[in-house]
């Protein structure tokens, strides 16, 4: 199953009255993501600044019509946390790297309400991650 794009997550979010309902979306994304090789859980891999452990196995193909596209294999032990990686992989994975850079993810977590939605540390948590993609990308650029 292919992860909705950020435009589906926005609209899809928006039917919802309650955060209670957005939540259970927001996690249902998660258990969307593919299988997490546990090779892949090392220190190298893991995100700084989470509460959580997150994981971020960075790789890349090549697409027709793009050329190289950066591909992100993710995953985190936190349930919502996964499901926050949903969010994000629907803006990033896939994408070539000036495409990441240029996305305007602030734009994206304002038109989902998330951030208010969060811990602070929660926050902290998704923007390392957001960071760390960026450097990824910014590294392949």
């Amino acid at each position: 199953m292919s992860l909705p794009t950020t435009e589906d997550i926005i609209d899809d979010l928006s039917f919802f009255d309650d955060w209670e309902d957005k939540y259970k979306y927001i996690i249902d994304l998660g258990k969307s993501l593919p299988a997490f090789d546990d090779a892949w859980r090392t220190s190298e891999r893991l995100v700084k600044g989470c509460q959580s452990s997150v994981w971020i196995q960075p790789g890349s193909e090549q697409d027709a019509v793009k050329g190289e596209v950066l591909t992100f294999a993710v995953d985190s032990d936190a349930i919502i946390v996964r499901g926050l990686l949903g969010v994000v992989m629907a803006a990033f994975n896939h994408k070539t790297p000036q495409e990441i850079l240029d996305f305007d993810i602030s734009a994206y977590f304002e038109a989902l309400d998330l951030e208010r939605h969060l811990s602070p540390t929660r926050g902290n948590g998704l923007r390392s991650i957001v960071n760390r993609i960026k450097s990824i990308a910014q590294a392949a650029a």
